[in-house]
């Protein structure tokens, strides 16, 4: 095996850059997340997407969850506009059972397990990929549902100068800039942006808190990337992002302006080297910050601060050999959380972590295999296992089998929190078990896969708590997360078309009840042409029914939304994108009593190449 000799692909997934057509995701496609390389999709046992940046340029998209929920397998959750705090299920795994990356570089509250997906800017963004089923073999705890990793822009060739300006509803206004390029041994990538929106009321008549004035956010964001090569096969380099946020929410009818300020920060450097001809190491120091600060009444008292600083070296070796590929990767991650609303969150732990990867292809078989080993300053050792085959029937067709182990560990509000977090909680556990068919020939596309997962030591709210009165976070439930998908693509005539279906049942085990905010059946739809410079397209999507609490007494029904775009070439470089989203003004709820938008419009205009 022969590795290729350039930047991107000597930083494994933490540099790696890939551009791909738009719509159609071919065997020749390139994933870096399932495995930790770049792989093609044809090598890949795991279940994968990859979201381009052309497709999030037509989406018109408020935030990454918006984008993200147009695909298959995820559904999302906001208190209110595209700045509010946000939730992504990703096969139907809580929003803490996923973990993020950013260029590498992993993000999130300790003290609640979410990313701040409202936080991350879509003008920065390359290509996003996905990948479902348990990863903690290769990223360790939280990997339950999944992981979901950001790329930024990366440099390459003669310097390329990208803008885009817009407005619509809501009063948004939006605007970014980059540049990038080489020159001789050096890559760099940089860029900016600025968007607010005057948004709509956070809550609906009946919430606590209701408020009926317009609850708007701002958001403001600077990346950068740049590397030195300076021999053939060695790379070092250094990579930003920074980005501000300020969201307004409700907090009852006085005329305070009730807001978060939430900043997210990453910055790493890494060097890469091709020691020997088959072996190839990586060497990576990572730092992220997720700082939100509730701003509740005038005073500064009403003032709370709660910031989350995780720092991660990683040391990752791929060896070569023959046709197979061997990787070894040792890493230590620091979690440290500061808090002015309670100091029993202020706190750290450390995690050390070994793991080995084995893929190997014979004619048309493929096979996988990893373990891990995570060893916690507050709660112990894990040890995780997956393995995959698959088989290429010819023609386009082929079969894959997967089996593999996860865990969540507890959050610092689950382990410290008072009156609710218990020192004594062990990581949840995850066992799961997934089958696929794909066909891909002749201009079609067809997926399927069925996946079940069970969990153990589900943490959640219970009564009565052990040890004390009340409730508080305990290990007590089991869970079931079982489904099918369904997604097909091909060109009709001169329209491509693509779809999925979901079906699932996300089922707590312990009660017998369908796990909050999750439906059993979601399903998109999307279809676009185009006539020379004007290009059309149409979206829809559906979820069903779901409920918006552990007891299922409170129904959350389900809604189709219709959308609408058109972009028009006008000259070289320069194109207009005119976008209508909920045609229909459909009225609905992602989380009980918060507000979603109703029918908006948005233009704008894009320079340059991504």
């Amino acid at each position: 095996m022969n590795f290729p000799v350039t930047r991107q692909a000597a930083a494994v997934s933490f540099a790696f850059a890939f551009v791909a057509p738009s719509f159609a995701q071919t065997t020749d496609t390139v994933f870096v997340t399932a495995n930790r390389m770049p792989q093609r999709a044809a090598d890949v046992i795991a279940d994968t997407t990859v979201i381009h940046a052309e497709e999030i340029a037509r989406s018109g998209a408020g935030s990454v969850a918006d984008v993200l929920q147009r695909q298959r397998g995820i559904e999302i959750t906001r208190n209110g506009s595209a700045g509010a705090a946000t939730s992504v299920f990703l096969r139907g795994a809580n929003s803490n059972g996923v973990v993020v990356l950013l260029d590498g570089v992993r993000i999130g509250s300790s003290t609640s397990g979410v990313a701040a997906w409202n936080a991350v800017p879509l003008g920065a963004i390359e290509r996003i990929e996905i990948v479902y089923g348990p990863l903690s073999t290769l990223y360790g705890a939280d990997a339950i549902g999944g992981v979901i990793q950001i790329f930024t822009r990366k440099g390459a060739g003669g310097p390329v100068v990208s803008g885009s300006a817009g407005a619509g509803s809501n009063a948004i206004r939006q605007v970014d800039a980059s540049v990038h390029g080489a020159a001789d041994a050096f890559r760099y990538a940089f860029g900016a942006g600025h968007e607010e929106s005057d948004g709509f009321s956070a809550t609906r008549p009946g919430a606590f808190g209701f408020n009926p004035d317009e609850d708007g956010y701002r958001r403001r964001n600077a990346n950068g990337q740049l590397s030195y090569s300076p021999a053939p096969g060695i790379d070092i380099g250094a990579q930003f992002l920074h980005s501000a946020l300020r969201a307004q929410y409700d907090n009852g009818s006085g005329a305070y302006d009730v807001h978060n300020e939430q900043d997210l920060n990453t910055a790493a450097v890494y060097a890469t080297g091709q020691l020997t001809s088959n072996w190839r190491s990586t060497l990576q120091y990572a730092r992220s910050d997720d700082k939100l600060g509730s701003f509740t009444s005038a005073a500064s008292s009403g003032a709370s601060q709660i910031d989350t600083r995780q720092d991660e070296l990683t040391w990752q070796n791929t060896v070569a050999l023959g046709p197979d590929t061997l990787q070894l990767l040792v890493s230590r991650r620091e979690e440290e959380v500061t808090s002015s609303a309670t100091a029993a969150l202020s706190r750290s732990r450390s995690t050390n972590s070994y793991a080995a990867a084995y893929s190997a292809r014979r004619g048309a078989h493929l096979f996988d295999a990893s373990a891990r080993h995570d060893r916690s300053s507050v709660y112990g050792s894990r040890n995780t296992g997956a393995a995959g085959y698959g088989y290429d029937f010819g023609q386009g067709l082929r079969a894959t089998a997967s089996i593999g182990s996860s865990f969540r560990a507890p959050t610092f509000n689950e382990l410290y929190y008072p009156g609710y977090g218990l020192p004594t909680n062990r990581p949840e556990k995850g066992r799961n078990l997934e089958a696929g068919l794909r066909y891909d020939a002749g201009g079609v596309q067809l997926d399927a896969t069925y996946f079940r997962n069970r969990l153990t030591d589900m943490i959640v709210s219970s009564t009565p708590c052990p040890g004390r009165a009340g409730s508080c976070a305990y290990n007590v439930n089991e869970a079931k997360l079982e489904g099918l998908t369904v997604a097909a693509q091909t060109r009709v005539a001169a329209v491509n078309l693509r779809a999925s279906l979901d079906w699932q049942d996300p089922t707590d085990e312990t009660t017998g009840k369908q796990l909050a905010r999750r439906a059993k059946k979601h399903a998109s739809l999307h279809a676009d042409s185009s006539w020379g410079r004007l290009e059309a397209g149409a979206e829809l999507q559906l979820s069903g029914e779901r409920f918006d609490d552990a007891a299922n007494r409170n129904r959350l029904g389900g809604y189709g939304l219709f959308n609408l775009y058109t972009s028009w070439q006008m000259a070289p470089g320069l194109s207009l994108l005119v976008r209508l989203n909920n045609v229909a003004d459909k009225q609905y709820e992602l989380a009980r009593y918060y507000g979603t938008s109703g029918r908006t419009w948005f233009a704008g205009l894009r320079y340059g190449m991504r």
